[in-house]
């Protein structure tokens, strides 16, 4: 094996954990993966005998990569418009799954990722690395090109915007998977108070259909108001909900005829259903496979 051969090696083993750092900063797994390419890309052309530990320096590497990209969407005013919800992780459920518990042990929902979008890209980065990953400060600091006090500040900030915006999902899969099931149950069968009982009362339900299109909408909230809109807009599809876990929660996967139309994420917090988010985007459902 010779040293380049070594290297790709090496940076292999480290490829989930750059995903889910690009994960985190972009909401895309498309543009995730173009952020682990390009940190592979500046691996292969530095001098790696400088490197005392790599799965450090490629975490700082996709993070400022992944900065970049932020930065640069929004000089190109690619903001999102009205509601924006990012492309989802889908696993269909099968009984007995071992990766099951991979997944939710490496994976963040669709509300916190709704939640770092309205972040600076730089709030962002100190959040997401700091917060989820441990990079200290001072490393962070050399990429945001702030001082590490500075730099806490942006983690501090962003910190409080994410919890004040996100409560702590339920971690308990079962809980989950009984509240989205109970769901999908009352909304098969129209029942109105059926939806009330497994919701928080200050719930909220996104949907995201793509730019331009009439089914994205802004966001309701309050149980009865969004048991309304679900009668409404969500019962005559509910037939075809097929359960999945969705960035590692309990979620559903809408498939008239085998094709996936929506997928939807719940966040469970305090024993009931606190965010329905439904991605509808044709693009972002473009890799979700009905596959178990």
């Amino acid at each position: 094996m010779d040293e380049r051969d070594w290297l790709a090696e090496r940076f292999e083993a480290q490829r989930p954990h750059l995903r889910a750092v690009a994960y985190r900063m972009l909401g895309s797994v498309t543009e995730a993966e173009d952020a682990v390419q390009e940190s592979w890309l500046r691996l292969s052309r530095s001098d790696t005998d400088k490197v005392d530990n790599l799965r450090a320096w490629l975490t700082t590497v996709v993070g400022r990569v992944s900065l970049d990209m932020l930065r640069a969407r929004r000089a190109r005013g690619e903001q999102p418009a009205g509601t924006w919800l990012p492309e989802p992780i889908v696993s269909i459920e099968t009984e007995d799954d071992p990766e099951h518990e991979a997944l939710l042990a490496d994976s963040v929902g669709l509300a916190l990722l709704v939640v770092l979008e309205t972040l600076t890209p730089a709030e962002r980065l100190a959040f997401v690395l700091h917060d989820m990953f441990a990079v200290p400060f001072d490393e962070i600091a050399e990429v945001v090109g702030r001082t590490p006090a500075a730099t806490r500040q942006l983690a501090s900030r962003a910190r409080r915007r994410v919890r004040g915006a996100a409560p702590d999902p339920d971690a308990d899969i079962t809980v989950q998977r009984e509240l989205v099931d109970a769901f999908v149950a009352a909304s098969r069968s129209g029942d109105f108070e059926g939806l009330v009982a497994v919701l928080d009362p200050d719930v909220v339900f996104r949907v995201d259909a793509g730019p331009g299109d009439r089914r994205t909408a802004p966001p309701v909230s309050g149980a009865e108001d969004v048991a309304r809109q679900v009668l409404a807009r969500g019962a005559p599809f509910a037939r075809f909900a097929r359960p999945a876990i969705v960035n590692g929660s309990a979620g559903v996967v809408v498939a008239p005829r085998g094709r996936p139309l929506a997928v939807v994420g719940f966040t469970v917090a305090r024993g009931r259903i606190t965010a329905i988010n439904v991605v509808a985007d044709a693009e972002k459902l473009r890799d979700v496979s009905l596959e178990g």
